[in-house]
Protein backbone atom coordinates (compact mmCIF):
# COMPACT_ATOMS: atom_id res chain seq x y z
CA UNK A 1 0.00 0.00 0.00
CA UNK A 2 1.02 3.44 -0.95
CA UNK A 3 0.16 6.18 0.93
CA UNK A 4 -0.42 9.21 -0.80
CA UNK A 5 -1.19 12.40 0.63
CA UNK A 6 -2.45 15.38 -1.21
CA UNK A 7 -3.92 13.38 -3.66
CA UNK A 8 -6.51 15.75 -5.18
CA UNK A 9 -4.24 18.40 -5.75
CA UNK A 10 -2.10 18.91 -8.96
CA UNK A 11 1.40 16.32 -8.13
CA UNK A 12 -0.40 14.12 -6.06
CA UNK A 13 -3.41 13.38 -8.36
CA UNK A 14 -1.08 12.61 -11.01
CA UNK A 15 0.75 10.43 -9.10
CA UNK A 16 -1.86 8.63 -7.83
CA UNK A 17 -3.14 8.17 -11.27
CA UNK A 18 0.21 6.64 -12.21
CA UNK A 19 0.44 4.59 -9.83
CA UNK A 20 -2.58 3.14 -10.11
CA UNK A 21 -2.43 2.28 -13.71
CA UNK A 22 0.74 0.68 -12.89
CA UNK A 23 -1.24 -2.00 -10.58
CA UNK A 24 0.29 -0.57 -6.90
CA UNK A 25 -2.25 -0.41 -3.87
CA UNK A 26 -3.19 2.73 -3.22
CA UNK A 27 -5.20 4.99 0.17
CA UNK A 28 -5.48 8.31 -1.08
CA UNK A 29 -5.03 11.64 1.72
CA UNK A 30 -6.96 14.87 1.08
CA UNK A 31 -8.90 17.67 2.71
CA UNK A 32 -11.51 17.87 0.39
CA UNK A 33 -14.36 14.82 1.65
CA UNK A 34 -16.32 15.54 -2.12
CA UNK A 35 -13.18 15.88 -4.09
CA UNK A 36 -11.36 12.48 -2.50
CA UNK A 37 -14.43 10.77 -2.40
CA UNK A 38 -14.90 10.94 -6.44
CA UNK A 39 -11.30 10.80 -7.10
CA UNK A 40 -10.75 7.98 -5.13
CA UNK A 41 -13.95 6.26 -6.79
CA UNK A 42 -12.30 6.67 -10.33
CA UNK A 43 -9.41 4.81 -8.67
CA UNK A 44 -11.49 2.61 -6.67
CA UNK A 45 -8.50 2.61 -4.05
CA UNK A 46 -10.01 3.51 -0.07
CA UNK A 47 -9.63 6.87 1.52
CA UNK A 48 -8.76 8.89 4.28
CA UNK A 49 -10.40 13.17 4.89
CA UNK A 50 -7.42 14.32 6.82
CA UNK A 51 -6.11 17.94 7.83
CA UNK A 52 -1.88 17.26 7.94
CA UNK A 53 -1.69 19.66 10.73
CA UNK A 54 -3.62 17.91 13.32
CA UNK A 55 -1.87 15.03 14.92
CA UNK A 56 -5.00 12.63 16.08
CA UNK A 57 -6.18 13.04 12.01
CA UNK A 58 -2.73 12.17 11.02
CA UNK A 59 -2.74 9.29 12.97
CA UNK A 60 -6.17 7.77 12.33
CA UNK A 61 -5.03 8.42 8.40
CA UNK A 62 -2.01 6.36 8.74
CA UNK A 63 -3.69 3.71 10.57
CA UNK A 64 -6.37 3.20 8.35
CA UNK A 65 -3.42 2.56 5.45
CA UNK A 66 -1.28 0.65 7.37
CA UNK A 67 -3.98 -1.66 8.71
CA UNK A 68 -2.14 -4.67 7.19
CA UNK A 69 0.90 -3.99 9.31
CA UNK A 70 2.79 -2.89 6.37
CA UNK A 71 3.05 0.32 3.88
CA UNK A 72 5.08 0.26 0.67
CA UNK A 73 5.49 4.10 0.22
CA UNK A 74 4.17 7.39 1.01
CA UNK A 75 4.36 10.30 -0.77
CA UNK A 76 3.61 13.59 0.64
CA UNK A 77 2.48 15.85 -1.87
CA UNK A 78 1.51 18.42 0.34
CA UNK A 79 2.69 22.38 0.34
CA UNK A 80 2.60 26.13 -0.09
CA UNK A 81 3.73 28.73 -2.70
CA UNK A 82 3.82 31.87 0.14
CA UNK A 83 5.39 34.59 -2.21
CA UNK A 84 5.98 37.90 -0.13
CA UNK A 85 8.13 41.17 -0.08
CA UNK A 86 10.25 40.47 2.42
CA UNK A 87 8.48 43.91 4.41
CA UNK A 88 4.90 41.88 4.50
CA UNK A 89 5.93 38.77 5.39
CA UNK A 90 4.90 38.31 8.86
CA UNK A 91 6.28 35.40 12.24
CA UNK A 92 2.70 33.73 11.41
CA UNK A 93 3.32 33.12 7.67
CA UNK A 94 6.61 31.57 8.21
CA UNK A 95 5.52 29.30 10.78
CA UNK A 96 2.26 28.17 9.00
CA UNK A 97 4.64 27.69 6.27
CA UNK A 98 7.00 25.91 8.56
CA UNK A 99 3.95 23.72 9.76
CA UNK A 100 2.25 22.51 6.77
CA UNK A 101 5.30 22.06 4.67
CA UNK A 102 8.07 20.57 7.15
CA UNK A 103 6.51 19.77 10.32
CA UNK A 104 3.47 17.90 8.57
CA UNK A 105 6.03 16.26 6.71
CA UNK A 106 7.47 14.68 9.93
CA UNK A 107 5.00 13.96 11.79
CA UNK A 108 3.43 11.63 8.57
CA UNK A 109 6.80 9.84 8.40
CA UNK A 110 7.04 9.64 12.10
CA UNK A 111 3.61 8.13 12.39
CA UNK A 112 4.35 5.60 9.57
CA UNK A 113 7.58 4.63 9.92
CA UNK A 114 7.42 1.28 11.89
CA UNK A 115 4.82 -0.11 9.01
CA UNK A 116 7.43 1.34 6.33
CA UNK A 117 10.16 -0.02 7.76
CA UNK A 118 8.02 -3.19 8.04
CA UNK A 119 7.15 -2.64 4.05
CA UNK A 120 10.77 -1.75 3.06
CA UNK A 121 9.00 1.25 2.06
CA UNK A 122 10.20 4.13 0.36
CA UNK A 123 8.70 7.87 1.04
CA UNK A 124 8.96 10.83 -1.15
CA UNK A 125 9.04 14.68 -0.14
CA UNK A 126 8.53 17.69 -2.09
CA UNK A 127 11.21 21.23 -2.00
CA UNK A 128 11.45 24.13 -4.72
CA UNK A 129 13.88 24.99 -6.92
CA UNK A 130 13.80 28.16 -4.91
CA UNK A 131 15.45 25.80 -1.93
CA UNK A 132 18.68 26.38 -3.68
CA UNK A 133 18.33 29.50 -6.22
CA UNK A 134 17.97 32.88 -5.13
CA UNK A 135 14.30 34.44 -5.68
CA UNK A 136 13.16 37.68 -4.81
CA UNK A 137 9.66 37.49 -2.69
CA UNK A 138 10.71 34.25 -1.65
CA UNK A 139 11.68 34.76 2.04
CA UNK A 140 9.09 32.83 3.92
CA UNK A 141 9.06 29.50 1.16
CA UNK A 142 12.54 29.08 0.47
CA UNK A 143 13.86 28.23 4.06
CA UNK A 144 10.89 26.37 4.29
CA UNK A 145 11.49 24.05 1.54
CA UNK A 146 15.22 23.98 2.45
CA UNK A 147 14.22 22.90 5.56
CA UNK A 148 12.43 19.55 4.09
CA UNK A 149 15.70 18.82 1.78
CA UNK A 150 17.53 18.91 5.58
CA UNK A 151 14.87 16.26 6.67
CA UNK A 152 15.27 14.26 3.62
CA UNK A 153 18.73 13.48 4.45
CA UNK A 154 17.76 13.13 7.57
CA UNK A 155 15.33 10.69 7.69
CA UNK A 156 17.37 9.15 5.19
CA UNK A 157 20.10 8.48 7.66
CA UNK A 158 17.96 7.55 10.53
CA UNK A 159 15.34 4.83 8.50
CA UNK A 160 18.23 3.02 6.34
CA UNK A 161 18.49 0.64 4.90
CA UNK A 162 15.26 -0.48 5.46
CA UNK A 163 13.54 2.60 4.04
CA UNK A 164 14.66 4.97 1.57
CA UNK A 165 13.75 8.52 1.68
CA UNK A 166 14.08 10.88 -1.40
CA UNK A 167 12.85 14.43 -2.56
CA UNK A 168 12.04 15.92 -5.50
CA UNK A 169 12.56 19.78 -5.98
CA UNK A 170 9.92 21.08 -8.86
CA UNK A 171 10.18 24.45 -11.10
CA UNK A 172 6.84 26.41 -11.29
CA UNK A 173 4.24 24.00 -12.40
CA UNK A 174 0.79 24.19 -13.79
CA UNK A 175 -1.25 23.27 -10.84
CA UNK A 176 -4.18 24.69 -9.15
CA UNK A 177 -1.68 26.11 -6.17
CA UNK A 178 0.45 28.28 -9.25
CA UNK A 179 -2.81 29.00 -10.34
CA UNK A 180 -1.99 33.24 -9.24
CA UNK A 181 1.22 32.96 -11.25
CA UNK A 182 0.83 30.32 -14.35
CA UNK A 183 -3.05 31.91 -14.59
CA UNK A 184 -1.53 35.36 -16.40
CA UNK A 185 -0.28 34.22 -19.90
CA UNK A 186 2.10 37.13 -19.74
CA UNK A 187 3.98 36.22 -16.57
CA UNK A 188 3.76 32.31 -17.61
CA UNK A 189 5.64 33.24 -20.60
CA UNK A 190 8.07 35.36 -19.05
CA UNK A 191 8.68 32.48 -16.40
CA UNK A 192 9.35 29.80 -18.72
CA UNK A 193 11.28 31.22 -20.83
CA UNK A 194 14.05 31.85 -17.58
CA UNK A 195 13.85 27.43 -18.21
CA UNK A 196 16.70 25.93 -20.56
CA UNK A 197 13.73 23.49 -21.80
CA UNK A 198 11.71 26.87 -21.90
CA UNK A 199 8.11 25.67 -20.80
CA UNK A 200 6.43 25.55 -17.52
CA UNK A 201 5.81 21.72 -15.78
CA UNK A 202 3.18 20.14 -15.44
CA UNK A 203 2.25 18.04 -12.98
CA UNK A 204 2.72 14.14 -14.94
CA UNK A 205 6.97 15.59 -15.33
CA UNK A 206 7.40 15.36 -10.95
CA UNK A 207 4.96 12.57 -10.98
CA UNK A 208 6.66 10.00 -13.22
CA UNK A 209 9.64 10.90 -10.75
CA UNK A 210 7.70 10.13 -7.90
CA UNK A 211 6.88 6.59 -9.55
CA UNK A 212 10.19 5.64 -10.23
CA UNK A 213 11.62 6.69 -6.43
CA UNK A 214 8.91 4.62 -4.93
CA UNK A 215 9.07 1.30 -7.31
CA UNK A 216 11.86 -1.52 -6.33
CA UNK A 217 13.57 0.15 -9.58
CA UNK A 218 15.20 2.86 -6.98
CA UNK A 219 16.27 0.76 -4.73
CA UNK A 220 19.65 1.56 -4.75
CA UNK A 221 18.69 5.59 -4.23
CA UNK A 222 18.42 7.34 -0.56
CA UNK A 223 19.10 10.49 0.56
CA UNK A 224 18.79 12.13 -2.80
CA UNK A 225 17.09 15.77 -3.97
CA UNK A 226 16.42 15.77 -7.19
CA UNK A 227 15.61 18.76 -9.43
CA UNK A 228 12.12 18.46 -11.57
CA UNK A 229 13.14 21.84 -13.19
CA UNK A 230 14.04 22.26 -16.94
CA UNK A 231 17.29 22.97 -15.80
CA UNK A 232 16.63 26.15 -14.32
CA UNK A 233 18.39 24.80 -10.90
CA UNK A 234 21.80 24.31 -12.95
CA UNK A 235 21.73 25.79 -16.21
CA UNK A 236 21.84 29.37 -17.63
CA UNK A 237 18.99 29.99 -20.54
CA UNK A 238 20.41 31.08 -23.49
CA UNK A 239 18.30 34.25 -23.16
Amino acid sequence: MVLVFGATGGIGGALARRLAASGRALHLVGRDAGRLETFAAKLVAPSSVCDVLDEASLARTVAEAAAGGTLAGLAFCVGSIVLKPLGRATAADHLDAYRLNVLAAARAVTLAAEALKAGQGAVVLFSSVAARAGFPNHSVISPVKAAVEGLTVALAAELAPAVRVNCIAPSLMRTAMAAPLTGNAAMAKAIAAQHPIPRLGEAEDAAALAAFLLSPESGWITGQVIGVDGGRSSIRSKG
